[in-house]
């Protein structure tokens, strides 16, 4: 009996009662099995019998211990794709995406997902200090649109330190090439405020020493008001984002800027017409010459009346009234007549043979 007893914690009840009535048949045909051992050789005893039950049971028990064992190596590797609350998922501590501003795109990716359902999952770490939640690594789109539609979001779990969560972060943005200059820039900045390294950063962003130092001056010189008014700007480059930090270096062009940002009709633009709008505001004037002044010598007594002011584009006549006060109201009068003089000489020359 005790030894019928190590068995039935292995054993279903079913296998349990095949294997108790099978030892009972073996009990009373021991002599005839005996004389019919010769005919089963070559036969299988998996498939009946005692040793069919526990050869079933073993296998069983056998594939249990290596499915929990290939479980739990996947989940320590973080390679399994589970379902979890939106509701226990925070952001990334350092957020790579300037807030959106195109609902109707946002829209169009939540009826996607909706559809088709979320075919690809967003990859998240234990919170390190909140137990039971959780930070995403990348993936926020596909976050927001579960928690639009009330979904679970199939995550990818896996222990990572924030160097490598940042580093994953940007890596898998830039492998799809979906940030803009200045979401880069601005990723950049968020990770050397957060204190990374120099080597992590270029490794997250995928960039060398000279186009990190790019992206964290134009940061560091386009304020921040500008950014989130502009938003990510996808067609304008690094080549304007650098000419637009360079023009707003001055404080009377971020003066410039804050009119232009508040302007009702701003707000209203695509992402990209704002950069454009805000980058022809703060053009910088061009720089007039200096002009050319001179004194027009009429007689002898009379050298300081009339002076010349020319530039590239105008002249301009000085008249020094305390010379003689009615020779301007004068010349006022005569400009239409010198004006039809001079239209007539014009016309002579065209007409007259060359």
């Amino acid at each position: 009996m005790a030894r019928k007893n190590l068995l039935a914690g292995l054993l279903d009840p079913t296998e349990q009662s095949e294997l108790t009535a099978v030892n009972s048949e073996v009990s009373e045909a021991s002599s005839a099995r005996t004389a019919q051992a010769p005919s089963l050789v070559g036969h299988s005893f998996a498939g009946r019998g005692a040793v069919g039950a526990m050869s079933r049971s073993l296998e069983r028990l056998t594939a249990e211990a290596a499915s929990a064992r290939t479980a739990e190596v996947q989940l320590r590797a973080g390679v399994v794709a589970v379902e979890l609350d939106p509701a226990l998922i925070d952001p990334s501590p350092a957020p790579d995406r300037l807030p959106v501003t195109d609902v109707q795109s946002e829209n169009t990716f939540i009826e996607i997902i909706r559809a088709q359902g979320q075919q690809t999952p967003i990859l998240v770490r234990p919170h390190p200090k909140d137990s039971g939640r959780y930070q995403v690594a990348f993936g926020h789109r596909r976050l927001r649109a579960a928690v639009a539609l009330g979904r679970p979001v199939r995550a990818m779990v896996k222990p990572l330190s924030d160097a490598e969560l940042v580093v994953a972060q940007g890596q898998e943005n830039n492998a799809r090439e979906d940030l803009s200059f200045i979401e880069r820039a601005s990723f950049a900045l968020t990770l050397e405020g957060l204190g990374h390294t120099r080597e992590v950063i270029m490794a997250a962003l995928l960039v060398d020493k000279t186009e990190l130092s790019r992206l964290l001056s134009v940061r560091r010189t386009v304020p921040d008001f500008v950014v989130a008014a502009i938003g990510p700007a996808r067609k304008a480059g690094r080549r304007r984002w650098m000419s637009l930090a360079d023009r707003l270096a001055s404080p009377d062009m971020r003066a410039a800027a804050e009119n232009m940002i508040a302007e009702d009709t701003f707000k209203f633009l695509s992402s990209d017409s704002r950069f454009l709008r805000l980058f022809e505001a703060v053009r910088p004037l061009p720089v007039a010459a200096p002009a050319v002044t001179a004194d027009v010598r009429l007689n002898g007594e009379l050298n300081h009346l009339v002076k010349v002011e020319r530039t590239d584009t105008t002249l301009g006549l000085l008249i020094d009234e305390t010379v003689h006060p009615k020779f301007g109201d004068y010349l006022l009068d005569r400009l239409p007549e010198l004006f039809a003089a001079f239209h007539r000489e014009q016309e002579r020359k065209k007409s007259s043979p060359a």
